[in-house]
């Protein structure tokens, strides 16, 4: 799937290396960053489109930005999902999410979503910090605005990061059924979703202090909240179906449409995310599936929640073990300028599942 290779393809590990750029040059995907850095995409993943490619060479300074949102985008599906059956699993085969990418459940909807809004995020951020040839601050916010404030400073460039993050990550879905419907819905939820929780931020000016006048501009949103606000639209996803008007006379778009499963609801709005079929039972281990199960993960045996004992290791009873734990504790600082520390050791409890 386009997805899991352009993960894979972009994403830098914790070590520093790149997943999938080697150093093989190649007429077909050679590719240059802003600092004339030949990059090589790895020819035995599934290569980024060629639209992406010219993409990316069209936006010097652009594909660290795009690897950089995808990074977070990572690492929040997994904050996020930290206490759930499902805890966003990744491995550095040639589909970084694993099989559940190829299934129409609530877990794929949410990871187009905060891989779509990663790149948003980031490219829209980039372009204010400079590191993009191609796009800036957003300056169109200039002049009057309230009665003790004004337009200025450097916007982020949320526009810049959504409409190169439509013709990025949607050029790599294809067809016209029930899952490319869904990938485009849930990608533009996610890209919806930074855009609405843009903010604004003001810094005062006035003698003393005062506060006379402000200067505001317009802020993205931190990541963890376009993660939060995702995570509870996974709470309340829509469950959806292939909708046809059956009008010869509809555009394409217009024609092939989503529609909920039960005539009863209302149609998902665009910040909805949508599926269209029950997720896997996540307790075991399937090959099928691409599940991993639940047994050897830690749980917290007082909680009545999704991280709970009872519903995490999905009935099947824990076993617990102590471990010593050395950590650095009451640090003193002095001046100037050095840090000193004890070693505190504790004993920890740990539930694991069976």
């Amino acid at each position: 799937l386009a997805l899991s290779s352009l993960s894979n393809t972009l994403a830098v590990n914790n070590s520093g290396r790149w997943w999938g750029i080697i150093n093989v040059a190649s007429s077909t995907n050679l590719l240059t960053d802003s600092k004339n850095v030949q990059l090589v995409l790895d020819p035995s993943l599934q290569l980024l489109s060629r639209k992406q490619r010219k993409l990316i060479r069209q936006n010097p300074g652009i594909l660290h930005s795009v690897s950089s949102g995808l990074q977070a985008a990572i690492k929040e599906c997994k904050w996020q999902f930290r206490n759930r059956r499902w805890n966003c699993p990744t491995s550095q085969g040639p589909n970084i999410f694993g099989k559940i990418v190829n299934r129409g459940c609530r877990e794929t909807a949410f990871i187009f979503a905060i891989t779509s809004a990663g790149v948003t995020h980031s490219v829209a951020r980039s372009c204010s910090e400079g590191s993009i040839e191609s796009c800036t601050c957003d300056y169109r916010r200039r002049g009057p605005g309230g009665p003790d404030w004004h337009w200025g400073g450097c916007s982020d460039n949320i526009d810049f990061g959504r409409l190169f993050g439509r013709e990025f990550v949607d050029s790599s879905e294809k067809g016209r059924d029930l899952r490319f419907l869904m990938n485009l819905h849930n990608n533009e939820a996610g890209r919806m979703t930074v855009f609405s929780e843009m903010r604004q931020e003001c810094k005062c000016h006035g003698m003393s202090g005062s506060c006379t006048v402000r200067t505001c501009w317009m802020r993205l949103p931190t990541f963890r909240a376009v993660g939060d606000v995702l995570k509870d639209r996974f709470d309340g996803a829509s469950r959806v179906i292939y909708g046809n008007k059956g009008s010869n006379r509809a555009s394409r778009v217009e024609l092939h449409h989503l529609e909920p499963e039960n005539p009863a609801h209302k149609p998902p709005s665009p910040h909805d995310l949508v599926y269209f079929e029950k997720s896997p039972n996540f307790c075991t281990y399937s090959g099928k599936t691409g599940t991993a199960g639940t047994a050897g993960r830690f749980c917290n045996s007082s909680s009545p929640g999704l991280d709970g004992c009872e519903l995490l290791c999905c009935g099947r009873g824990y076993r617990t073990r102590t471990q010593r734990v050395t950590e650095r504790c009451n640090c003193t600082f002095h001046w100037c300028c050095h840090v000193s520390c004890l070693n505190c050791t504790n004993t920890q409890v740990l539930h694991e599942c069976l």
